[in-house]
């Protein structure tokens, strides 16, 4: 943990912050170290929920900061359920993808939320309806999207990497499972997103040197 941190202070000159950015205040470790899909690349996952305007807010900045990462870089988001009442969003985010309709809905679904405000985020019979509405699929086969023998163990998974984060509310970004930053610790959505690229400029670095 020490060389990590001096490597933080060594990149600092190349980046540009006001104040430099400061464990457990800008960016935090994560409660419990959380395991990456792939070990080989510095993987970042959005922990989020689709009735959070602040998400809804970060979104198109984020998606574009995800188009210039990087190629040893790999983005995710996840669906945080740190009560029942968000499970119904989170479920429907695991059927898009089970669908291959995430990327053509992803949006949409925030926008009707916010923007529209023409679907409730806790109301899953809604929620389904939207989805086979907009998805243009079968009725049947989104029911079993939303009820499949898999949707569970997502479910429960996304219950667990959240608590294991120690996020305390969404939009957070979580870096190679070791670190944790937001808009609220980092200061604003901007200051997010370079806090990350700082994070990932020194966990590339030590990898490095290895």
């Amino acid at each position: 943990m020490k060389k990590i941190l001096i490597t933080f202070l060594m990149l600092f000159s190349s980046l540009s912050f006001a104040v430099a950015p400061e464990i457990g205040v800008n960016f935090d470790k994560t409660a419990q170290l959380v395991p990456t899909d792939n070990k080989d690349k510095i993987e970042i996952t959005e922990l989020f929920w689709y009735g959070c305007i602040h998400c809804y807010q970060l979104d198109p900045m984020l998606s574009d900061w995800v188009k210039k990462l990087p190629k040893d870089v790999y983005f995710k988001r996840m669906p945080a359920i740190p009560r029942p009442d968000w499970a119904p969003m989170a479920r429907a985010f695991y059927a898009m993808e089970t669908l291959g309709v995430a990327d053509k809905l992803h949006t949409a679904i925030f926008e009707a939320v916010h923007k529209d405000r023409t679907l409730n985020p806790s109301d899953e019979k809604a929620i389904l309806q939207w989805v086979t509405l907009k998805s243009g699929l079968d009725r049947k086969k989104v029911e079993d999207a939303f009820n499949s023998f898999s949707m569970n163990a997502a479910l429960n998974k996304a219950v667990q990497v959240f608590k294991a984060s120690g996020a305390t509310g969404v939009p957070t970004l979580m870096i190679d499972g070791k670190y944790i930053t937001s808009s609220t610790m980092a200061g604003g959505n901007n200051e997010a997103l370079q806090i990350a690229d700082f994070i990932i400029s020194n966990v590339r670095k030590d990898r490095n040197k290895k």
